[in-house]
């Protein structure tokens, strides 16, 4: 094929994969408190000034874009999706942003804070700090991955955040196939939606702790690991990283596209390079592994079916109407 057709054809695949998510999600079961174009009247620029602010963020650094989207799971699983995870710790009360488990994990809250001061230039305590979040983890998955979807919106912005309540909350880097499942179908997620959402590893970093037991424990591992792939972690990863604050470097999740979000990741997972217990234990497990296996096998079902999970996991617990509030300032409430 010479390299005009070539492109064409490359062209017409991706406007295919923008039609198909887009109409898919649009179909879709979504909260019925949460409306497409919900600040069309009273705030109309709002979506389009987040998607500024994002991607000129992820052109400036590319680890933004996971960091967004890992920031919006983490924001849903803890309290709904309320903006909790953007409030700062205040005397006496950790917040869950300074948790072990997004402290200091967790970027990006410089891009919501920018998105939202604009916001509020234009159009004062309308726009909701969690739909921002919202917003922006739609927009980094599209600038990443080329996936789009429409965001449904009318979040409330909760405010209390409360550090203990992560542990509470979070699936761990370690849990079994079955504790995930557990896991998410406590928010309303299935199965399958727990395995395409773990898709978003496809980009981003894990600090070594998370998953070094795996490379120094006795053989065999469980979940297995590539044993070539274990060798190369270790020259990464000493046995003596640190957790707590001390040393403790990082690698990337997906060695095979790590700035692409796609589904090389399940591509990983049948070659045993899954960095995670969390992730390797989807395709051992008899629960998930066809899963995984389809998602391998078709990547524009996969980001069909993500955009799909997202939208749904962006409707976890959510508050509207005359719940919570519209904050001025993401990191504190009014």
């Amino acid at each position: 094929m010479v390299n005009a057709e070539r492109m064409h054809v490359i062209m017409l695949s991706k406007k295919l994969l923008v039609l198909l998510v887009v109409l898919s999600v649009s179909s879709s079961l979504t909260s019925a408190s949460l409306t497409v174009g919900f600040y069309k009247r009273t705030c109309p620029h709002a979506e389009a000034i987040v998607r500024s602010a994002v991607n000129k963020a992820i052109s400036l650094n590319e680890g933004i874009a996971p960091a967004l989207i890992r920031m919006h799971f983490h924001d849903c699983f803890v309290r709904g999706c309320d903006g909790s995870v953007l409030l700062e710790s205040t005397p006496g009360n950790p917040a869950e942003r300074d948790h072990p488990a997004n402290n200091p994990s967790l970027r990006g809250f410089h891009v919501i804070e920018e998105a939202k001061a604009q916001i509020e230039s234009l159009c004062p305590e309308t726009v909701s700090c969690a739909d921002i979040l919202a917003f922006a983890a739609r927009d980094s998955a599209y600038k990443s991955g080329g996936i789009n979807y429409a965001v449904p919106a009318g979040r409330r912005d909760g405010r209390v955040s409360i550090s203990q309540e992560v542990t509470e909350n979070l699936p761990a880097p370690t849990f079994n196939a079955d504790q995930l499942i557990t896991n998410f179908a406590r928010k309303g997620l299935s199965a399958d939606e727990l395995v395409t959402l773990s898709g978003a590893h496809s980009i981003g970093v894990s600090h070594c702790s998370s998953f070094s037991n795996r490379l120094y424990t006795p053989l065999p591992q469980d979940p297995p690991m590539d044993s070539q792939f274990s060798s190369l972690l270790k020259t990464k990863c000493p046995s003596n990283v640190n957790g707590d604050g001390g040393f403790d470097p990082t690698v990337v999740i997906d060695a095979f596209t790590p700035k692409r979000l796609d589904n090389k990741y399940y591509k990983g997972l049948m070659k045993q390079r899954g960095l995670l217990s969390s992730d390797q234990a989807l395709l051992s497990s008899e629960s998930t592994s066809e899963m995984v296996v389809s998602n391998a096998k078709h990547g524009l079902h996969w980001s069909v079916k993500f955009a799909k999970a997202m939208v749904r996991m962006g409707s976890i617990d959510v508050l509207t109407g005359e719940q919570g509030e519209i904050r001025r300032h993401c990191s504190v409430v009014n």
